[in-house]
């Protein structure tokens, strides 16, 4: 599986609860676009609707070569999972402060762009400072451990 893009904010801003693959519905010039790297996961989510689940606000850049038959870089996206998934996903989401985002797409060895979800709560701002303290004392350790073994 090669990874196409990341949502590198998602672990500062939430707390993964658990993590589901879906494939994605996309149009033929989306599918070149992303297979180029063109497309951005930040501050995109996932919504359910009328039990399905799509994916909104994730931007896949416009396809050169595709001119009139181009896509709307921002349109709502189709996810695929299967239905007992989506039921699953509708009582956590029902609960208070949880929402699916997107960590990252990949293409798989088959060919086919998928999309890793997670279920996640956001974190409070004091638990964001918490966790830039922790990274900032793990490269310390780690820092002064290389220096010790030289």
């Amino acid at each position: 599986m090669r990874v196409i893009a990341k949502n590198k904010k998602a672990y500062y801003e939430y707390n993964i609860l658990d993590t589901y693959e879906a494939g994605i519905v996309l149009m033929g010039s989306e599918v070149k676009s992303v297979r180029e790297g063109r497309i951005s996961l930040k501050e995109s989510y996932a919504e359910i609707k009328e039990g399905e689940v799509y994916l909104l606000n994730c931007h896949i850049a416009p396809y050169n070569e595709a001119n009139i038959f181009n896509h709307h870089p921002r349109r709502e996206r189709k996810l695929l999972l299967h239905r007992r998934e989506i039921k699953r996903l509708t009582g956590k989401i029902k609960e208070r402060g949880l929402t699916l985002i997107p960590l990252r797409a990949v293409i798989t060895d088959r060919g086919l762009i998928k999309l890793e979800m997670a279920l996640a709560k956001g974190k409070k701002v004091y638990q964001k400072r918490e966790a830039i303290r922790e990274r900032d004392r793990e490269r310390e350790m780690k820092r002064e451990l290389k220096r010790w073994k030289q």
